[in-house]
């Protein structure tokens, strides 16, 4: 690390504290990614790909996996940092990392990029099982990087936002079971918004998670039921709104400090 400067080294180390905690659990981080895609793939391909049989011009099975791929990089980026802030608040150790030379940006980055690193090998994960299965195209990759980088940041601040809100683990459970998976499986990632009769077609279309994938199954498949452009903007604009509300928690403490 000769020529970095302490503050890098501090934070290249909160970094990579937060990816040793998570490669100690590799069953948990690699083997599990394996076994779910090749069941989603197998099972919606089999049982649903024969009825449904194509969906905007593609194969069934190739129509979902964009949002099988979003899907793993956010609830690996989510459960990642929701756990972890959570469980060194219960040990006391987030007490000692707040008075630490780390400033409050490094700690609340650090913890964040740990979840978004976490769900990154997942997707990749996701992506190599799914391209030994089914050919798998990528029509607009210069929407595609952008697009899951925003996606899994989006899911990393969010993990941090309620493991810093969190009391305990319950309050973790109940965050993923009611609000993270109802917003994925409700924004498409196994079906079209235009199959849905009314009302549930226009409810779609208030789901942040709708827009997420459709931009992902854009740069991957490009189909769009949505305007790629303002998606972006506006999925941007929640990254970077979220990020500097952690920072306000993590700059005075608020639901850390004991």
């Amino acid at each position: 690390m000769s020529g970095m400067s302490p503050s890098q080294i501090r934070f290249l180390a909160l970094v990579r504290r937060e990816v040793s905690r998570f490669m100690k659990i590799k069953r948990q981080t690699l083997g599990a990614p394996l076994l779910e895609t090749f069941l989603y793939i197998s099972v919606f391909g089999a049982a649903l790909g024969a009825r449904i049989d194509k969906l905007q011009g593609v194969d069934y099975v190739v129509f979902i996996v964009p949002g099988l791929i979003m899907m793993a990089w956010a609830t690996n980026a989510f459960a990642n940092n929701s756990s972890s802030i959570l469980q060194q608040k219960m040990e006391r150790a987030i007490d000692d990392q707040l008075s630490s030379p780390a400033s409050p940006a490094q700690l609340m980055m650090a913890f964040a990029l740990g979840g978004f690193i976490r769900g990154a090998v997942v997707a990749a994960i996701t992506t190599g099982v799914a391209l030994l299965l089914i050919d798998l195209p990528v029509e607009h990759v210069l929407v595609l990087i952008p697009a899951l980088a925003l996606v899994g940041m989006f899911f990393a601040q969010l993990g941090v936002f309620i493991g810093v809100r969190a009391e305990q683990f319950d309050d973790v459970a109940v965050a993923q079971t009611f609000l993270l998976q109802p917003l994925i499986f409700l924004g498409g990632v196994f079906y079209s918004a235009e199959l849905l009769p009314e009302p549930w077609s226009t409810i779609t279309h208030f789901n942040p998670v709708y827009y997420m994938i459709d931009l992902v199954r854009y740069g991957f498949l490009g189909t769009s039921e949505t305007n790629v452009a303002a998606s972006l903007a506006i999925l941007t604009a929640i990254v970077g709104a979220l990020t500097l509300l952690n920072l306000h928690r993590f700059r005075v403490g608020t639901h850390l400090r004991s």
